[in-house]
């Protein structure tokens, strides 16, 4: 589906043909125009057109239909193919999801295809259209907004996922903490998402690296700087990911030992009262073998005396025990 489609002259807006070959020929024509044109999740008919009237790479125009793509710099003889992968993040759920935007750069057009519910380009093409100056230096300007926009949105979902590993973090070293298995499965899983938003991150550092440093086709001579800070956010947001990555592996690791912890010292409480079972138990078990010759057998005070006994050494051991921090 198409979403938009404009041509752009000297940074502002313009009215053009319908056609998009008509169009593209007649942002040529001047040398100081451009076309974008905005696809959502198109057909392979839609698209099929689209390429041919822009002489898109087969390759690339595969990689933009199937999308699943991981975020990738490649360059074809009449045109630029940058994909990256937004990112969303799901507060209430605590679910990472993402989606796929491919951005073909060519002579005078610009054609962004966009997968999945992130990244809605209509604020970003609102923003550019309300600076002019940004939008002369043509397609590099529509490339760098649309980086910039994901990558500072990395940094907004980091900060998100920062403030539910706080809490997570809370829930492992609470004193009173006992739903165990829930907490390890939420650990895991709190990993799994981590890991989606790794993903997105990770491959985009050499895409922006070589738009920020080196010489790419149909990217403006001057953009490098501002690609060097696309860079430079795209790199806080990796390192904000891998502390997260490690904070939890830390978290997992500190919940596990907590686990021995809690069954050591269950296993000492089990332990200590079944020492102090054991001697009521043994006691009860020999005068209960009705030989005839037993010490103090036929003395009145010799039930007291045993029963006596076995209550003192049953408070010796519980208070040795509870010494010790067995109980």
């Amino acid at each position: 589906m198409i979403v938009d489609c404009a041509i752009y002259r000297n940074g502002r807006r313009t009215q053009g043909p319908d056609d998009f070959s008509d169009a593209l020929d007649e942002a040529r024509a001047t040398g100081d125009a451009f076309l974008w044109v905005g696809m959502y999740e198109p057909s392979e008919k839609e698209f099929e057109h689209v390429s041919q009237e822009f002489g898109l790479h087969p390759l690339a125009v595969e990689d933009a239909l199937t999308a699943h793509q991981r975020p990738k710099l490649e360059v074809y003889d009449d045109s630029l193919f940058v994909v990256l992968k937004p990112v969303l993040y799901d507060d209430e759920k605590d679910t990472v999801t993402t989606g796929e935007l491919m951005v073909f750069i060519g002579d005078s057009f610009v054609v962004t295809v966009r997968h999945g519910e992130g990244a809605a380009l209509a604020a970003v093409r609102k923003r550019l259209e309300q600076d002019p100056d940004v939008l002369r230096h043509g397609p590099t300007a529509v490339l760098y907004a649309v980086s910039d926009a994901v990558v500072d949105h990395y940094i907004e979902v980091a900060a998100e996922l920062q403030g539910d590993l706080e809490e997570l973090e809370a829930e492992v070293f609470a004193p009173d903490a006992m739903d165990t298995k829930n907490t390890a499965a939420r650990i895991y899983a709190f990993k799994r998402q981590v890991l989606e938003f790794r993903r997105a991150t990770s491959p985009l550092l050499q895409p922006m690296d070589r738009l920020a440093f080196g010489n790419v086709p149909f990217v403006h001579e001057h953009a490098q700087p501002f690609f060097r800070d696309v860079a430079d956010h795209l790199a806080k947001a990796n390192e904000y990911t891998e502390g997260l990555d490690r904070l939890l592996s830390d978290a997992l690791a500190a919940h596990l030992a907590q686990m021995g912890v809690r069954q050591n010292d269950d296993m000492r409480k089990i332990s200590a009262w079944a020492a102090m079972a054991a001697v009521p138990t043994m006691v009860a078990g020999i005068y209960g073998m009705n030989f005839e010759h037993m010490p103090e057998l036929r003395q009145s005070w010799g039930y007291p005396m045993v029963v006596v006994l076995m209550v003192a050494v049953c408070l010796g051991l519980h208070r040795m025990f509870k010494r010790r921090g067995w109980l």
